[in-house]
């Protein structure tokens, strides 16, 4: 996890030049700057830090408390993060041609079948979770943990539909690198 600046920290942003953090929240930091005002920043954008103030270490912030609940949604829920489609597939259709002549094809828009292909990849998530947590002997969960990656694996024919790489099923031999 990054380190988050606090308030009062002076920065250089690259577009805007010199300025000072005004407040952190969850979408970012609200950064005065000398030349064009009060603008927010995503947290992840460097920065090049001028003087650092550490945050208060005694205080929860709202950006802790969201940090913290997103975690724990993501660790034991069926709680599914937005992942976006690929934008060449965005309206598309899947059509699946049966082999006979005599049967219609069967069409689905591509959306839906994404997101069930989400729904997958993000149940494994939660039974891989369960499983590490569970009470089963190290062997048992070694062994369990295998046939999820190679669930994994076999579901990496569906990574073109992805829109960014790290949403992306990962199988055993990019596991092992």
């Amino acid at each position: 996890m990054q380190n988050i600046l606090g308030i009062g920290s002076r920065i250089r942003h690259a577009d805007f030049g010199d300025g000072v953090i005004i407040n952190v929240k969850s979408s970012g930091y609200n950064i005065t700057f000398m030349q064009f005002g009060m603008k927010l920043i995503k947290l992840d954008y460097p920065l090049e830090i001028i003087e650092e103030v550490e945050r208060d270490s005694d205080m929860i912030s709202l950006l802790d408390v969201e940090m913290t609940l997103s975690k724990v949604l993501q660790k034991w829920s069926d709680f599914s993060e937005n992942v976006p489609l690929g934008d060449k597939w965005k309206g598309g259709k899947l059509i699946l041609k049966p082999g006979r002549h005599d049967l219609a094809n069967k069409e689905m828009p591509i959306d839906a079948f994404f997101h069930k292909i989400v729904m997958v990849r993000d149940r494994l998530r939660v039974m891989e979770q369960r499983v590490n947590s569970s009470k089963l002997d190290d062997e048992e969960k070694l062994n369990i943990q295998q046939y999820i990656t190679k669930i994994y694996g076999t579901l990496t024919s569906f990574n073109v539909l992805f829109k960014n790489p790290e949403h992306i099923f990962v199988g055993e031999k990019a596991m092992a690198e």
